[in-house]
């Protein structure tokens, strides 16, 4: 017995060390030059956060619209006159798909989440969004940096005889929808780690490892 206790503790002490260091350790380890554009164009996205999860929004505009043309097509309300951000989510596909809301948690969608699993895209519309708040961050990036941004997300989606297809009857309302994604989702690899690397191609630093949107978000903020 005591030896079990020995080993659970050097694991929980593995972990929290490792959620610290992934935190603290900043990624790029070192913060690279950036080149201010002729135009000085700026282009603003925000980070959504949850106690659980993070989302990237980016701006409705023609740009976008033309390059995720798919979401328009599958029915969501991106020409809306108060629609103002597209939002984008990578997670694991049994927990978001069957887990609307935390009163509707079932354990096999839970086991998979904290194992492994296929992944899943979230995309959604909203409208203005109030910033400064505890629950979203805003950040200017350049042009390039946009463009390296566009082109993750963009490359998240899998895609079918060249298309992407919405999942069939799968959207928590009427103004989001869910698409099969590249790669797979588990505890180590997960949703916050996707919107990591994803803001690191954005020309953000984040920590070295993000599993939780606490430590997201304290890094955004010491490092950028």
């Amino acid at each position: 017995m005591k030896r079990a206790l020995r080993w659970l503790a050097a694991v929980v002490f593995a972990a929290a060390f490792a959620v610290v260091a992934g935190t603290f350790v900043p990624r790029p380890l070192w913060s690279a030059a950036k080149a201010e554009t002729a135009t000085g164009e700026r282009h603003r996205i925000l980070v959504l956060a949850n106690p659980i999860h993070t989302d990237i929004a980016i701006p409705i505009n023609a740009e976008t619209l033309a390059r995720f043309p798919f979401l328009g097509e599958s029915g969501m309300p991106v020409a809306h006159s108060d629609a103002r951000w597209l939002v984008f989510g990578w997670g694991g596909r049994a927990f978001y798909l069957e887990t609307p809301a935390w009163s509707e948690l079932k354990p096999m969608p839970l086991f998979k989440g904290l194992t492994l699993d296929r992944s899943v895209i979230h995309a959604d519309v909203a409208g203005d969004v109030i910033e400064p708040s505890d629950h979203v961050a805003g950040f200017d990036i350049g042009p390039d940096e946009y463009e390296r941004l566009l082109s993750f997300i963009e490359a998240s989606f899998t895609r079918t005889d060249g298309q992407v297809q919405p999942i069939p009857d799968t959207a928590y309302g009427l103004n989001d929808r869910f698409f099969e994604a590249h790669g797979w989702f588990s505890a180590v690899v997960g949703c916050n780690t996707w919107t990591a690397n994803a803001l690191r191609e954005a020309g953000l630093r984040t920590g070295w490892w993000n599993p939780l949107p606490v430590s997201l978000s304290t890094s955004l903020t010491l490092y950028n």
